[in-house]
């Protein structure tokens, strides 16, 4: 097969389409056809030499995929080749095949195609995981999404007003914001102009965002704090802003506040197959529901996946970078 790998760590240059083994499926995976992946951050990371893949997963990039079953390993049930699928990956999504757990499979969901179902598992899971699994968002609370056009910004504004709750987002400009508007963010925060504390604070009264879903890290720590309600919980997915920062641990007590911090790459395949087992139950019937749907952004072949990686770096787009398999 053909995949894209990553020559040295560096540029967008660094991505190269060659041949390379096919992979085998072990025991209690699937191998997958692929038909489209996605562009996530973190292949940036991986890309530049910041973020290797965990022990025992494809050394190349892509974190999710799309496309039809090719052969099943040993001692897998439920699924059949020719299966139409979607999977959350630990690698391995920028290539023509890739082998996956079956507990990380997901049937595409009705409603979406095969190649736009490649822009749910990682989002979807990534959400689901952080804003309702830990954070426990509930219906009339205030979620505060940082990153509000990207594509985790798009699926929890989707995912949080599906179950009920307010939501605020930050974004840079009104075109990203009016999108965000358009997919129903309530409270609309453009941070190259505005103070994401106190506007959040002046939309609710004072009170404060109930779950702050954040990319940043250290650069908005201690603002995140400062932005919470009383029993507010904020959730970090990302480090665009630095990975160490300091806050008031005095603030965070009188808030009675929580602050998690999770990555879905590296968890054990027995958590992965439980978070997906939960967005198959909660999210998979809004989807075909229609109140929630994949947010595109554009579509690129799979093996000009340098492009897309130029894409998110200028961070002009809304939603998600699709990579098709041509």
């Amino acid at each position: 097969m053909y995949a894209i790998t990553v020559s040295e760590p560096g540029g967008p240059e660094a991505l190269v389409w060659v041949e390379v083994p096919d992979p085998v499926p072990a025991e209690g995976e699937v191998l997958i056809e692929v038909a489209a992946g996605a562009v996530n951050r973190a292949d940036i990371l991986q890309r530049q030499g910041f973020y290797n893949p965990p022990p025992g997963a494809s050394p190349y990039p892509g974190l999710e995929c799309a496309g039809r079953i090719a052969a099943l390993g040993p001692n897998v049930s439920g699924w059949a080749v020719g299966d139409e699928v979607c999977a959350l990956l630990a690698g391995g999504g920028y290539a023509e095949k890739v082998a996956v757990p079956v507990g990380q499979l997901l049937p595409v969901p009705a409603g979406v195609g095969l190649v736009e179902s490649a822009a749910l598992p990682e989002v979807i899971c990534t959400v689901w995981s952080n804003v309702f699994m830990i954070a426990h968002l509930r219906p009339g609370e205030t979620l505060l999404v940082h990153g509000g056009a990207s594509g985790i910004g798009t699926m929890a504004i989707q995912l949080a007003k599906a179950v009920g709750a307010k939501v605020a987002v930050t974004a840079g400009g009104k075109e990203k914001l009016r999108r965000c508007a358009e997919l129903g963010a309530d409270i609309l925060i453009d941070y190259r102009e505005q103070d994401f504390v106190e506007e959040i604070r002046a939309a609710t009264d004072g009170a404060g965002a109930d779950v702050i879903l954040d990319i940043m890290g250290a650069k908005y720590l201690q603002r995140n704090i400062d932005a919470l309600a009383v029993n507010g919980r904020l959730a970090i997915i990302g480090m665009q802003g630095g990975v160490k920062g300091e806050l008031n641990i005095a603030t965070l007590l009188g808030k009675r506040g929580a602050v998690t911090a999770t990555s879905l790459r590296a968890r054990p395949v027995a958590e992965k197959t439980a978070i997906v087992a939960a967005v198959r139950e909660h999210v998979w019937p809004l989807i075909a529901a229609g109140q929630v749907r994949p947010v595109v952004d554009r579509t690129l072949p799979l093996r000009d996946a340098a492009a897309g990686h130029r894409v998110l770096e200028e961070s002009g787009h809304v939603g998600k970078v699709l990579l098709v398999r041509e």
